[in-house]
This record gives structure tokens, sequence and C-alpha cells, in this order.
């Protein structure tokens, strides 16, 4: 279950990224703040869904190197979130209509690639997704609210923590299923 919270704070992260660069650049009321939020959220919890589709068909077939799989695409995914890249596009523009969906893709691709992560968690898949899209949207309520407030300064300290979160989540599957870490 923590693993599950941890991958769902992870995966929030860009779009509060983003959220909050929404907030302090273009200062959206309630209905534009809440938009953001919901469109976040609920892209952030389909991807992982389709992904853990994906991974759970696989899962047979990989089921003796799923750790590496899971292991890289985490790390792959920490890297370029460490990068502080992720988001700067939908950032740049305010978010409204069709960019508000562009938006809702592009900060959860990720999602879709960890989603293919979820057979290797202890969790319930169901849960997982439910938890995914359920922080990003309350972060990314948040975070449009902390922008207003404080600016678009934490947005990049936010992106690198969800990177160093998905690189330890990474290390951990790895590490439990060889064996090094005995759970």
């Amino acid at each position: 279950m923590i693993a599950a919270l941890l991958l769902a704070l992870a995966l929030a992260m860009d779009a509060f990224a983003v959220a909050l660069t929404q907030g302090a650049r273009f200062r959206p009321g309630m209905a534009g703040g809440l938009a953001i939020a919901l469109t976040f959220g609920i892209f952030q919890a389909v991807m992982p869904l389709a992904g853990w589709g994906i991974g759970a068909n696989a899962f047979a077939y990989v089921e003796a190197v799923d750790h590496w799989i899971a292991f890289g695409l985490l790390v792959f995914l920490g890297v370029r979130m460490l990068g502080g890249h992720v988001g700067e596009e939908e950032a740049a523009h305010a978010l409204t209509g069709r960019a508000l969906l562009v938006a809702g893709v592009a900060t959860s691709v990720d999602a879709l690639a960890a989603g293919i992560t979820l057979p290797t968690l202890d969790v319930a898949p169901l849960l997982a997704v439910a938890l995914i899209g359920g922080v990003t949207f309350a972060l990314s309520g948040v975070g449009v609210l902390l922008g207003r407030i404080a600016g678009d300064r934490w947005g990049a300290w936010a992106e690198r923590a969800g990177g160093i979160i998905l690189i330890a989540l990474g290390c951990k599957i790895l590490a439990e299923h060889t064996g090094w870490l005995a759970v």
C-alpha cells in the first residue's frame, strides 16, 4: 500500500508542477483550477489502468524478468523527471479546452508506462489506479492554489522529488524480486 501511495505521489508531481505554474502565471479561477485538477486526475487514473492491462496480459510472458522491466521503466521515468523537462510546454500556455486535454495526456504518459509495472507491486491494481487519480486530482488543485499564492518556483523541485521517488520504487522492486531486500 505504501508503494502504491509513493507511486501515486511520484506520478502526480509533473501534473502538480504544471498546475503550480498555471496558477502562478495565469491565475485561473475556481472553475479553471477545478478543470485542471479534474483533467489531470482523470488522465492520471486512466493511463495506468491502460498500462496495467498491457502489463497484466504480458505478465505471463515476462514474469521471469518483470522486475527488470519495472526497474528500467521507473528509473527511466525518474531520470526524465530529474531532468526537469516534463511539462514545460504544457506550463507555457493557459490550459483551457483542447490545450487542457493535450496537457492531460502529456503529463500522464509516464503513468501509462508506470501502469505496466502495477502487477509487480503488492497492491490491488484498481486501488493503485484510484490512488494515482485521487492524489493527482488533489495535488493539482493544491498546485493551482499554491501557484496563485507563491509563484512557480516550486514546480521544478516537485518534479525532481517525483523523479527520485520513481527511481527509489524501481530499486525497491528490483531488490525485492532479486532477493537483495528481504521483505
